[in-house]
This record gives C-alpha cells, sequence and structure tokens, in this order.
C-alpha cells in the first residue's frame, strides 16, 4: 500500500492530500516538528520529531521507498525521497522525479546564492484556490499512476 509522508510544518495541502488519499484508500503519515493540531482520521498517522533543523526531513528520508509519495516544497528533501525511490508532489502540483529534480536542485542553489548577494530577493504568491485544485488533480493522477 502506498504511503504518503507530509513534511508538515508549512505545507498548505494536508486537508487535500487526506481527501484524496481517502478515495485511493492510501495511508497518510503527517510528520511535523510539533504544534499542529492533531488529525484525527483514521488512515491518518500523526508524528511529532524533536525540535531541530532537518528533523522531519531526515525522519521521512529514513522510510520512504518505492511506491511510496512525499508532499512538500523543500528541494533537499525532495532530492533524498527520490534516490530512495519514493515520488515526490509539490503543494501546487509539480511532481518532481528522477528526470527533473537535478535541475530544480540547481536552480534551488543558484536562487540561495543569489538572494545571499542580494541580487534576488524572493516574493512567493499567495496560495489560492486554483493552486489547491492543481494538487488534488496531480495528486489523483499520481496514485491512479502507482497502482
Amino acid at each position: 500500500m502506498t504511503t504518503i509522508y507530509i513534511d508538515a510544518d508549512a505545507c498548505p495541502v494536508k486537508e487535500e492530500t487526506v481527501a484524496v488519499a481517502e478515495r485511493h484508500g492510501c495511508q497518510v503519515t503527517i510528520v511535523s516538528n510539533g504544534g499542529l493540531r492533531p488529525m484525527r482520521h483514521r488512515l491518518v498517522e500523526m508524528v511529532y520529531v524533536a525540535e531541530g533543523p532537518d528533523e522531519a526531513d531526515n525522519w521521512i528520508a529514513e522510510r520512504i521507498g518505492a511506491g511510496d509519495v512525499c508532499i512538500t516544497a523543500d528541494i533537499p528533501l525532495a532530492d533524498r525521497c527520490i534516490k530512495a525511490g519514493g515520488t515526490v508532489l509539490k503543494p501546487n502540483g509539480e511532481t518532481l522525479d528522477q528526470g527533473n529534480i537535478g535541475a530544480v536542485l540547481a536552480t534551488r542553489n543558484l536562487m540561495a546564492d543569489l538572494r545571499e548577494q542580494g541580487t534576488v530577493t524572493s516574493h512567493h504568491a499567495a496560495f489560492s484556490a486554483r493552486n489547491r485544485s492543481d494538487f488534488r488533480q496531480a495528486l489523483d493522477r499520481l496514485l491512479r499512476r502507482l497502482r
């Protein structure tokens, strides 16, 4: 059975993930450093890891495997999950896999360098209803493909 791991501390699509997972009968593991209200659902496991950088990432990367999915916007975590055989879906519905993770990771690193130099400042658009819809559709397609 497919397990969906959610890198949850900043994830805007937890509810959407559970709704789609329910239709497919997938286990959902929500991993957080704390501060999240427990989600009571038969398919959901809440995991609270120790405070500290990358604790949730490490927990997910150590457990994900072939046929599993990670929901994250964290590109280094995505890279680790893909190397472990998992599939990654960003909250905007973009799938990350072996075919595109190298370019995405390189772009992320370049942008981090440019921000450090002050050349570029970050601006993230608000997460919209359209983003949520795109995510639900992408997760549904991904889970059908993994079956």
